[in-house]
């Protein structure tokens, strides 16, 4: 089994359904044998530049264990779910599991407040 890092964007409009393409992924890996070492939700945030006619994007981040099959899946549930707006996937050496930066300044801003 092969390492990756996927991360993708929702549309904002649709941030109550990140529960739901969260879990659909995640089905989709623990049925194909793959394990989730790291899943974090950034939340909405701003983006660079426009993508279709949007400013702002609800980003995911998973990392994740699982046969190359298992990834061409994913990407088909990406190209297909309408929610969607970009995804990239990266094969990885090894497992992350330890807070990416963008939750670790979540994590000092909450504990200032």
């Amino acid at each position: 089994m092969r390492h990756y890092e996927v991360i993708f964007m929702i549309h904002p409009d649709y941030s109550e359904k990140v529960l739901l393409i969260i879990e659909t992924c995640k089905k989709i890996i623990h049925e194909n044998a793959g394990i989730i070492h790291r899943l974090e939700d950034w939340g909405r945030r701003q983006l660079s530049y426009s993508i279709k006619k949007l400013q702002k994007a609800h980003y995911v981040l998973m990392n994740i264990e699982v046969v190359p099959q298992t990834i061409d899946l994913l990407e088909t549930e990406f190209r297909f779910n309408a929610f969607i707006l970009r995804n990239m996937i990266i094969c990885m050496k090894k497992a992350i599991i330890i807070p990416s930066p963008i939750m670790k300044l979540k994590d000092e801003k909450k504990d200032k407040k």
